[in-house]
């Protein structure tokens, strides 16, 4: 059986670092003690201005590559996990395959908002899977959601940052690799939280800019519950049928949005809190990017070691949900 394995990691982040006190400056109140007490995030980077989502994929795929020892002409197929892309159209993959001269591979995105990394490792695998003319792919998660805050939003412009992360998955005959993995949407959720302006529905006008739709908006406020909820019944429905028990789980990669949510999953499975791998404290919240810069903390910390069994669970906007169990 032919599985997808990871063979490379890598991340970026922007240079320019915007620490909590910027924003007790910017909205004349004290949030800095509220960041920390509630999500556990006391700095982020944001893009400069003529930083833009690919650069960062750029950089985090380079780093991917280099640890895969792979070149250029090695990946088959690229795929761009990413809400903030670099243009409506064309794909943000397709400037990647350009710049990094990835002269060989096919190119798309994909927009599960934050469940996109794990969305884009399910549908790598099952191309490596299915085809033996996909050896190698290169998956990213990016995030510019700089580009798109109201500054004036307390409940936006504190918590969303920008980052990339990327994994080349390669064809692998051995037992290791994705090993089954779990898609959900909650869609009646979609209208209370995105960006709403600027597509076909709300083409960008004075109107629209005057809204601020084509921003980041909450427009409701998510029941509490259904993040842990969820990630603890797709965790336990993921190692059920793979004939183990949560425990047996060496790390979690879960949506680094709040550290208290990804806590009571780790208490509602009853797994030691210490296996779900944090960096929301040094990135603030990258979406679709906050996966794989977890992934890569952990790994270059030492953290991650072969045949360790990884679950993955991403959540976001939509409202979408990925699971994946990997051996790495």
């Amino acid at each position: 059986m032919r599985r997808a394995t990871i063979t490379g990691i890598g991340a970026y982040a922007p240079e320019q670092e915007i620490p909590n006190s910027y924003f007790n400056e910017l909205l004349g109140e004290d949030v800095d003690s509220w960041l920390r007490e509630n999500v556990n995030i006391s700095t982020r980077r944001w893009c400069s201005d003529n930083e833009s989502v690919a650069d960062l994929c750029e950089q985090a795929a380079k780093e991917a590559l280099n640890d895969a020892e792979l070149s250029p002409e090695d990946i088959n197929l690229i795929i761009v996990s990413t809400d903030t892309p670099e243009y409506i159209s064309p794909s943000t993959a397709s400037v990647l395959q350009d710049r990094l001269g990835l002269k060989n591979a096919g190119t798309f995105d994909l927009n599960t908002a934050c469940a996109g990394f794990v969305t884009a490792m399910d549908v790598a695998s099952k191309y490596i899977a299915s085809d033996e003319r996909y050896e190698h792919v290169l998956v990213l998660g990016g995030y510019a959601m700089s580009k798109y805050l109201n500054k004036e939003d307390k409940k936006t412009v504190t918590l969303f940052a920008d980052g990339a992360g990327a994994v080349v998955m390669s064809a692998t005959s051995e037992d290791k690799g994705l090993l089954t993995s779990d898609l959900k949407t909650e869609g009646q959720y979609n209208g209370w939280m995105g960006i709403y302006g600027g597509a076909t529905n709300m083409p960008i006008s004075d109107q629209v800019i005057a809204n601020h739709d084509h921003q980041l908006k909450f427009v409701h406020k998510f029941p509490k519950e259904l993040n842990p909820k969820n990630w603890t019944e797709m965790a336990r429905d993921i190692c059920d049928r793979l004939g183990v028990t949560p425990q047996d789980v060496d790390h979690y990669f879960i949506t680094q949005l709040n550290f208290n949510s990804i806590n009571e999953t780790m208490d509602n499975l009853q797994v030691d809190r210490q296996k779900a791998h944090m960096v929301m404290d040094q990135y603030g919240y990258t979406g679709s990017a906050c996966i794989p810069m977890a992934l890569h903390d952990a790994y270059k910390k030492g953290k991650v070691k072969t045949g360790d069994l990884i679950i993955f669970i991403g959540s976001g906007g939509g409202l979408a949900f990925a699971a994946a169990a990997v051996r790495y």
